[in-house]
């Protein structure tokens, strides 16, 4: 009986992703079957959505979308789960290549179930798997048990092998055009929402039915949105020029990740050749966006997640209905420390989050639509207007900038306003890419080295305060000290701080939290140092309004981790801006 303890490590915070070498034939059987499990427990609710699209005589029974990515052996791995799943008597649905957001548009067309074998933008030598569950993306707490049921599996006595038994139930196989047109379809009854009503009202040449006057280049890496992409883009934009469009599991010009520093060279190079206004770039599965403007520079995904709340706010049913003031925006702890003011001065609420898309989409969930978007700095931006389905969707979000752009430069007030412009209106930002750093070895009854930085953060904070409100009172200042929060045993030795070097750390106007990791505002900048939900590394990231500001930041960070671990310290200093 296989122990599976090899492929523990491949269940990860947010999905099940890793090399392929783990990706062995008994353990994808055992996956099978632990995902039939799963779905059998749940019940057989079908939801009605968009369009006549299945068959009602299979309403009784547990229905689960299946679909796959480009790399090689996710289209096998998907056949596998698709034979397991129907064995047990569910009712497969197989889509073939897809995106994520097209796995789930159609999962919410039935009960929400669905799987997609994708390693997102991973390297060619990775696979994995993402799924959903009664319209619910799992929780690391949900990988992790689903690991422990796979891990006590005894195959010999529960494995299906799709050449054993005979399919119980046979599987439907949707039409490739039958998959892609629904999709497109929803995505055109959105802006039909939208926009026409509006532009009824505003006097342009632009009737509601013409395409948008703009030319649109988009680099696919050759990932699941090569095959709709163009048609998609095509029908909304007069111009669209392709790279990389051709489903390539090899990914020949490298992995399909637009987050990757120098990644979108090509992209740039090719929005300046054909002056186009803007320039798209997604991942390999389609739920990540990043923008390049009309100069050929890469857009901030700071600017961007601000741009892209803006348009979520303004066009949001309770915006336009006035009847729902002060919607709430999420980003993550990663974003820069403009971001708060920004998104306040648009009329919404700022809200700080963790890192991880699958806890913003909890979140939004749970708020009984007061989030009105979710965004984080790994390109990740999620519509929360009951318009479109609640996910992270890479084509529907770039498709929601172009329409206002589109919308922008086509009034008399606005038509100069290019993408370019309306980024050079916004303020600076001098940042650090997101880096990942080893992380520091403990001793195991030790705090990590993220837990000893926020209570040693907590503590100078607490002391600053204290020490502040003495000197109003014209107390002892040294007296506070004895007051001060104590550090657990493996900090104490950062006690040596004085209070000179607390108050020049950590001023008093400095926001610290300690949600994910430790972030830190300062007036000029921030800085946040916290655990990678995805491997054994600390991730960084520093901004400031210019150079000198970043620097200062980075010096404050390095200062207060020097206590714990000097090479940390080193290796935040070295760190030097985009």
């Amino acid at each position: 009986m296989p122990s599976f303890a090899a492929q523990h490590s491949l269940f990860r915070a947010y999905d099940i992703r890793g090399s392929r070498q783990h990706f062995t034939d008994d353990f994808i059987h055992a996956l099978g079957n632990a995902f039939a499990y799963l779905y059998q427990a749940q019940p057989s609710i079908y939801r009605e959505n968009i369009g006549e699209i299945s068959s009602r005589s299979t309403n009784e029974k547990t229905i689960v979308v299946v679909g796959h990515d480009v790399r090689d052996g996710s289209g096998s791995m998907a056949q596998i789960f698709a034979d397991i799943l129907s064995q047990h008597g569910l009712q497969v649905i197989q889509l073939g290549l897809v995106t994520t957001p097209m796995m789930i548009f159609w999962a919410e067309q039935y009960q929400g179930h669905g799987i997609i074998v994708t390693a997102s933008h991973s390297a060619k030598d990775i696979l994995g798997v993402k799924w959903l569950v009664n319209h619910i993306s799992p929780s690391s707490a949900d990988i992790q048990t689903l690991y422990q049921q796979l891990a006590s599996y005894n195959s010999q006595n529960s494995s299906v092998k799709t050449n054993d038994q005979p399919v119980r139930y046979k599987q439907q196989q949707l039409p490739a055009n039958q998959v892609t047109s629904a999709y497109s379809d929803a995505i055109t009854q959105v802006f039909k929402q939208i926009y026409q009503p509006l532009n009824q009202t505003v006097e342009d040449n632009h009737p509601p039915s013409s395409k948008l006057d703009l030319v649109v280049v988009i680099d696919c890496m050759h990932g699941a949105t090569s095959n709709i992409a163009k048609p998609l883009f095509t029908h909304f934009c007069q111009s669209v020029i392709m790279l990389n469009d051709t489903p390539d599991g090899d990914f020949p010009a490298g992995n399909p990740d637009p987050t990757e520093p120098q990644r979108l060279k090509q992209l740039q190079q090719s929005v300046l050749l054909h002056q186009a206004d803007i320039g798209i770039a997604f991942d390999g599965d389609g739920d990540r966006l990043m923008v390049v403007d009309s100069r050929g520079k890469v857009v901030t995904p700071d600017h961007l997640l601000y741009l892209l709340a803006k348009i979520a706010v303004i066009e949001s049913p309770q915006t336009l209905k006035t009847s729902r003031p002060y919607p709430q925006v999420l980003f993550d702890i990663k974003c820069c420390h403009h971001l708060p003011k920004l998104i306040s001065e648009i009329g919404a609420t700022p809200v700080l989050s963790k890192t991880g898309s699958s806890l913003m989409r909890q979140q939004m969930q749970q708020s009984d639509g007061q989030i009105t978007f979710a965004g984080e700095l790994s390109g990740h931006f999620i519509f929360n207007d009951s318009r479109f389905i609640l996910y992270d969707d890479a084509m529907y979000a770039a498709l929601r900038l172009l329409h206002w752009l589109g919308k922008s430069q086509g009034t008399q007030s606005t038509r100069t306003k290019s993408l370019a412009d309306i980024i050079k209106g916004l303020p600076v930002i001098v940042s650090t890419a997101d880096h990942y750093l080893p992380l520091p070895k403990t001793i195991a009854n030790d705090c990590s080295i993220v837990q000893q930085l926020a209570r040693f953060c907590q503590y100078l904070q607490q002391l600053v305060h204290a020490t502040s409100a003495a000197s109003i009172h014209q107390l002892n200042p040294q007296a506070v000290v004895a007051c001060a929060p104590s550090l657990c045993t493996c900090s104490q030795q950062s006690q040596s701080t004085t209070l000179e070097q607390a108050q020049t750390l950590l001023p008093v106007s400095t926001k610290l939290s300690c949600i994910d990791g430790v972030r830190l505002d300062f007036a000029r900048g921030f800085g946040v140092l916290r655990q990678s939900n995805t491997s054994q590394n600390l991730t960084v990231r520093f901004a400031g309004d210019s150079i000198d500001d970043l620097i200062d930041v980075q010096t404050r960070f390095a200062a207060l981790c020097r206590p714990f671990n000097k090479t940390l310290a080193m290796q935040i200093l070295a760190i030097v801006a985009d």
